[in-house]
């Protein structure tokens, strides 16, 4: 499969990290999966797929208002976290988008723009051996509303120096187009893995 860009002349490539550079969101299900089974919460993969984009904690809240548990927030993201890195070196870059960030660097200032924390996205990103590709990132904890809110996009195409029109996004997710939408920026949308 490839995946065409939409017409026009960018000055700036803004990608979401987890199922858009990295085809991480299986193994983010899987370690999703056994950190909730500890607490006896049940995650159907469709509902995660919708969720994506949703930050840790606020999964972890609505799955406690949904199922009447008090699963400890801090410390079950923390665990969904440390059963992810055991299964990184499965991890492997989504092609399509792997062949535009190669084209594009050194042509086009890039960043990166995740729902998840800098660790985790660095983790990510090292282990497909694209991070030196990208001159910012923009992760979890460095903007105050997450997606669908522009606020993470606006802060990369400023870190970059390039106006929010003339910025492409890669994204995966609902929430993420949204985002890119309401950022004014144009979007091209990366299939869920059973569709690529």
């Amino acid at each position: 499969m490839s995946l065409p860009l939409p017409a026009g002349d960018f000055a700036a490539y803004l990608f979401d990290c987890d199922g858009t550079v990295a085809d991480s969101m299986p193994l983010h299900y899987r370690a999703w999966s056994r950190a909730l089974a500890e607490h006896g919460c049940a995650f159907p993969e469709d509902q995660f797929y919708a969720w994506g984009g949703m930050p840790v904690p606020d999964i972890i809240r609505t799955l406690n208002a949904q199922h009447g548990l008090t699963m400890p927030v801090e410390e079950t993201g923390r665990r969904k976290e440390e059963l992810y890195y055991t299964l990184l070196p499965e991890l492997t870059a989504v092609p399509e988008v792997k062949l535009h960030v190669e084209a594009g660097y050194g042509r086009l200032p890039m960043a990166v723009v995740s729902g998840s924390d800098r660790e985790s996205v660095t983790a990510s990103l090292t282990t497909i051996g694209l991070l030196d590709r990208f001159d910012v990132l923009v992760c979890a904890g460095e903007y105050e509303r997450p997606k669908p809110d522009p606020e993470a996009f606006l802060r990369a195409a400023a870190q970059l120096g390039v106006p929010a029109r003339e910025c492409l996004v890669f994204e995966d997710t609902d929430m993420g187009i949204e985002a890119a939408t309401s950022a004014g920026m144009t979007s091209v949308r990366v299939p869920p893995p059973g569709r690529r």
